[in-house]
């Protein structure tokens, strides 16, 4: 499913225009990501848990050549589904 496939998803289950379904999920996305930017989680309960995790410095290997490469710190964004959201996939 892409976005236009879940915008007409949310527009038919909550009977509401195309348009305000997806100015509601563009909004979504927008606060979560916004969340995370600043460090917090977000928790959706039933459905999980979106986080930032840090991923420490390393050495890794060019693989076309085999020379050793630094790899900077980052963060990475992480999400851990809740036991709903497992239980309705299984």
């Amino acid at each position: 499913m892409n976005k236009s496939e879940l915008i007409d998803a949310v527009a038919a289950s909550a009977d509401i225009p195309k348009a305000a379904a997806s100015r509601a999920l563009d909004a979504m996305i927008d606060s979560i990501s916004g969340a995370l930017k600043n460090g917090d989680q977000v928790v959706l309960v039933g459905f999980g848990t979106f986080s930032v995790k840090e991923r420490s410095a390393r050495t890794g290997r060019n693989p076309q050549t085999g020379a050793p490469i630094q790899i900077p710190a980052s963060k990475a964004p992480s999400f851990k589904p809740g036991k709903a959201l497992k239980d309705a996939v299984n």
